[in-house]
């Protein structure tokens, strides 16, 4: 049988315990008091929170809606990124001076990152109704961590005044931002749909007579020019027809003056017939080619075939006359008045026949321009359903753009709408439901939990120590480690004799223990007292956090 195999017994741990005692006792003591210590010594930080309440939008959202729609929970993360930024940490950090005794070694990076860990936002959640999931945000608390109360207290207050300041500009800016975006978008569409008006206008005003909307009114100039020309022709023909007839009468009237000059003896027989006979050719020649276009019974025809009548009377009537009594005219002789008036009549004929013709070439010139008119209405109306194609084409494109701009119009009065409720604090907002106040107890460190800690140690320290002793030691110990290890009981037992030397340097090494462990004490509430907290001020506090 090993020793190893042998079995401690009560006695055997109650002889241990005896025997190592004063280990047990100064390895206890010495944790314990350094637990204490640490927990006494640990400089206190103080925590100051103040809450913000996330209100509703007084307004109903069914009347006005905000431009700014993303969760609460989204908004203050944004709104923690912005506060937190570099420039506004190191502001805070030079103006209550944070971080002053930590000396030069502690870099600004390092300042910023240590001040991102004692800044805390901490979400309030509110079960959302029945049928809906998750959970809405209602508020949130922003705090911070300082040993100095007030430093807490003021910091966490300037957190807040951030906090609360970067909601309104952030809604703000967002809104204004809004504004401008869709009244820049308002302006483009505007002047888009201008440049469309302003097209589809000379678009009409170049094609206006083949326009779908104009179309009766192509057809009624149509049939207007066309009634016009009509009348024009007849007008035509009429004076045609006058000036024939006064061509017929010219010539009788010319064949009168010839007769009444032979009558009268101013003229020559010869003379006359000559005239008759050169107008009768004309005349003849004239209906020869008139048959080639009209009928006998056209007014032209029997007005032609009457003048070459009468020119045929009158040769037949001057070959008849007798020769000896024809009369010789008398050079410088004056006129008879039956000659004169013949003229007159003559003259009348012939200016009745320039009004004629001249009437003739005004009807033919507006003939020409009724055509020429005529002609491009028609023109008009047959290019009327290119010209409906492409003003379908323009009509489109400018309802869409009008849509649009119609749209972009509402969506920015929307927007208007919103900035005026960002503006007036009736949209949802910040508000401060409790300031950041002054702490009046710390946070941590939990002193009773580490007092508590630290007894726990202490024990398991002494015990440790003591079972690490013994089992490197190896001493055998009782009679039954040594039956143990012989195999047979021993006969006699004796009992250890503590000689009066041994007793004196034990009671000599105690003293020696209490002292050193009394004069330790007496140094740290020294350096406690001078170095650290007035020991009547730290007896008043301690008991006050143990209570």
């Amino acid at each position: 049988m090993s020793p190893d195999d042998h079995q401690l017994s009560l006695s055997d741990y109650l002889a241990i315990l005896k025997r190592r005692a004063l280990l047990i006792i100064a390895t206890f003591g010495g944790v314990f008091a350094v637990a204490v210590a640490v927990a006494l010594l640990i400089p206190p930080v103080y925590q100051s929170t103040g809450t913000i309440m996330i209100e509703s939008q007084q307004i109903p959202n069914d009347l006005v809606q905000a431009t700014v729609t993303s969760y609460a929970d989204e908004r203050i993360e944004i709104i923690k990124q912005r506060v937190m930024t570099r420039e506004n940490l190191l502001r805070i950090i030079d103006k209550y001076q944070l971080f002053k005794d930590r000396g030069l070694t502690f870099t600004p990076s390092e300042q910023i990152d240590e001040m991102r860990q004692l800044i805390g936002v901490q979400l309030v959640n509110a079960n959302m109704r029945q049928g809906q999931r998750g959970s809405a945000t209602i508020a949130f608390r922003v705090s911070f961590e300082h040993r100095r109360p007030d430093i807490a207290q003021r910091v966490a207050n300037e957190l807040v005044t951030l906090f609360l300041s970067e909601n309104v500009k952030v809604r703000s800016e967002r809104a204004t931002q809004t504004t401008e975006f869709l009244t820049q978008e308002a302006n483009k569409l505007k002047t888009e749909l201008d440049a469309l008006e302003s097209q589809i206008a000379s678009y009409k005003q170049e094609n206006g007579a083949a326009l779908p909307q104009n179309m009766t009114l192509s057809m009624n100039a149509i049939q207007r020019l066309e009634g016009e020309l009509r009348d024009t022709e007849r007008d035509h023909r009429a004076a045609e027809e006058e000036a024939r007839y006064l061509e017929v009468e010219l010539a009788g009237a010319k064949a009168a003056v010839t007769n009444a000059a032979v009558l009268a003896g101013v003229g020559s027989p010869a003379a006359m017939a000559d005239t008759n006979e050169a107008e009768l050719q004309k005349a003849r020649a004239l209906l020869a080619r008139m048959a080639t276009t009209y009928t006998d019974n056209h007014p032209d025809v029997r007005a032609t075939k009457r003048r070459i009548a009468a020119l045929e009377k009158a040769l037949a009537e001057a070959s008849s006359a007798p020769a000896a009594s024809t009369p010789v005219a008398v050079p410088g002789a004056s006129k008879s008045p039956t000659v004169a008036a013949a003229e007159l009549v003559v003259a009348k004929v012939e200016s009745r026949l320039v009004a004629a013709r001249s009437r003739m070439q005004l009807l033919q010139g507006q003939q020409g321009g009724l055509r020429a008119r005529l002609a491009q209405a028609e023109s008009q109306l047959l290019q009327a359903p290119q010209v409906e194609r492409g003003l379908a084409a323009l009509m489109r494109d400018h309802e869409g753009a009008k849509r649009k701009y119609e749209e972009i119009r509402a969506k920015q009065m929307t927007a208007q709408v919103a900035e005026n409720l960002e503006d007036d604090q009736k949209a949802e907002r910040f508000s401060l439901l409790e300031p950041p106040l002054t702490p009046d107890r710390p946070i941590k460190p939990d002193r009773k939990k580490m007092i508590a800690l630290g007894f726990v140690l202490a024990g398991v320290a002494a015990a440790g120590l003591v079972m690490l002793l013994e089992t490197l030691h190896g001493t055998v110990r009782g009679a039954d480690a040594v039956a143990a290890i012989t195999g047979h009981r021993p006969l006699v037992l004796v009992p250890y004799i503590t000689i009066a030397e041994e007793a004196a340097q034990r009671r000599k090494l105690l003293l020696r223990l209490l002292g050193a462990a009394v004069a330790l004490l007496l140094v740290a509430l020294v350096a406690i007292h001078f170095l650290y907290m007035p020991l009547d001020v730290l007896i008043v506090k301690v008991m006050l956090r143990l209570s």
